[in-house]
């Protein structure tokens, strides 16, 4: 359950059960009893308050309320318009709700304990305002415990983003697969634990769909992950080129210890010759070079892959080596000052892309290099690796990696210990590795956000850069150990 619908997927999904012969009723009554059975897992019996919008969420909350007062809890049931201008699956399932149906109103958070948030599914359209809005602030006021069916209400569940004001939950429920606002900021706020659970629509109605976007998870990318044979050299195991400025130097330092911890065979930092020394210094395992010699290192074709920007300068110097480099159709990594050296003259870098090429901006830096992309995150990923024919990722808590082929993951792994300095180089360096190695640029995007995630999250309170890559060993074992299992 890896795919993320959009909404329209999902309506679509919907309509191609119903139509294989599972009436919507039933689909309704399932997506109830899913949320009903979450209640009762979470919770032991209290007051409860299902707040039902007039589409097919409030259908959904009626549902739940009955399933609720048959198990014996107390339960107000509140209706955002007329019982009789419901219509189809939502107005069959009403007609089975026995208790009082209120008028939607904050009233129905008083001396609640639970509220189960059924108003607004994720196709909300326009911003929530008037009584609605003050019912919504005054369920995030409250202390009482919520539950948001679907997507919180205000979420778009296409972009993560609130219209007007939103919901603030503290477990949704969705079905079959997550949407792409689930894991969007500011929208993976709004969620708290996220839930995704099946209701009865086949599987091979999604994969006929046919979905672009994934959650990203090792089921995505380890076929491609290259695990060294037995009768391999370090060679076999690539020879990345690290590119180091002469007064940053801590971040190209990272980069070469993520690199080589992610499992690249070799690695040889390039940089101008009085820096030499503090990066030979480092670690006896890196190799150094000056970067005077940059046309014979770059002629040995075992050098087959190159990290270029943490720490490195902006400026034309640094846009004519990434040209360079870029002509040589070999993998790269640009990151921070590579990018941001093109920030007046994008398409020069977008034309000059040839070979397998990531983009790992921040958000400062995507907005410099692509300022007239606009959107959500998805989109802006999207459109930036068309454009350029890269794999573009956009950092941050909700890390979107988009390939030019229109695939796309979003990372749902929780690690806002990551937020440190240092920390970005890591995962350029890492995603050089693994591109060294000989995976597929996508899928070594995915792999190195993931790994970058995990050790974060492993990591916790406390975390600096240089724990990261220290930390790699174990997680790939686990995805060695796992990989042999699996074999």
């Amino acid at each position: 359950m890896f795919e993320i619908l959009t909404t329209d997927q999902m309506y679509e999904a919907d309509r191609q059960t119903i139509k294989g012969g599972i009436p919507g009723d039933v689909l309704m009554g399932n997506a109830g009893r899913v949320v009903f059975e979450e209640i009762i897992r979470h919770w032991s019996p209290r007051s409860v308050s299902v707040l039902c919008g007039p589409g097919n969420n409030g259908g959904d909350g009626f549902v739940v309320a009955k399933l609720l007062r048959d198990a014996g809890w107390s339960v107000r049931l509140g209706l955002l318009g007329d019982v009789a201008a419901l219509t189809g699956d939502a107005a069959l399932h009403a007609a089975r709700w026995e208790g009082t149906t209120e008028r939607l109103s904050p009233a129905l958070v008083v001396g609640a304990e639970l509220v189960v948030d059924c108003i607004f599914g994720a196709g909300l359209a326009r911003a929530i305002e008037g009584d609605v809005a003050d019912l919504v602030t005054t369920i995030n006021a409250s202390t009482c415990n919520v539950v948001a069916v679907d997507v919180p209400s205000g979420v778009d569940g296409n972009t993560g983003m609130v219209l007007g004001c939103g919901v603030k939950a503290d477990l949704t429920v969705t079905f079959c697969r997550a949407k792409p606002g689930h894991y969007l900021l500011p929208g993976r706020l709004m969620c708290g634990e996220l839930v995704v659970r099946d209701i009865g629509i086949p599987d091979q109605i999604v994969t006929d769909i046919a979905p672009r976007c994934w959650r990203n998870d090792p089921v995505l990318w380890r076929a491609g992950i290259h695990w060294p044979g037995l009768d391999g050299h370090k060679y076999h195991r690539g020879h990345l080129l690290a590119f180091g400025g002469n007064s940053m130097t801590g971040a190209t330092r990272l980069v070469a210890r993520a690199a080589r911890r992610s499992g690249v065979g070799l690695l040889t930092i390039v940089a101008d010759g009085s820096a030499l020394p503090v990066y030979a210094s480092d670690a006896p395992g890196n190799m150094t070079a000056p970067i005077s010699a940059i046309d014979k290192l770059v002629d040995d074709c075992r050098h087959n892959a190159f990290v270029i920007g943490p720490g490195f300068g902006v400026g034309d110097e640094t846009r004519a080596l990434v040209l360079k480099l870029l002509h040589l159709c070999r993998a790269t990594v640009l990151d921070a000052d590579a990018l941001t050296s093109f920030a007046e003259d994008p398409s020069t870098l977008c034309f000059a892309v040839q070979g397998p090429t990531v983009l790992t901006p921040h958000e400062g830096e995507f907005a410099r290099l692509f300022p007239d992309i606009r959107g959500d995150k998805l989109c802006r990923a999207r459109a930036a690796a068309k454009r350029c024919g890269a794999t573009v990722l956009i950092k941050g808590a909700d890390t979107v990696i988009a390939a030019p082929d229109g695939r796309a993951a979003i990372s749902a792994v929780d690690a806002p210990w990551l937020a440190t300095a240092g920390s970005g180089d890591v995962l350029a360096g890492i995603i050089g590795g693994l591109l060294a190695q000989g995976m597929d640029m996508f899928d070594a995007a995915c792999m190195g956000v993931w790994l970058h995630a995990r050790s974060g999250a492993d990591i916790g309170p406390g975390l600096i850069a240089e724990d990261i890559p220290e930390h790699l060993p174990g997680v790939l074992r686990e995805l060695w150990l796992a990989s042999r299992t699996k074999a």
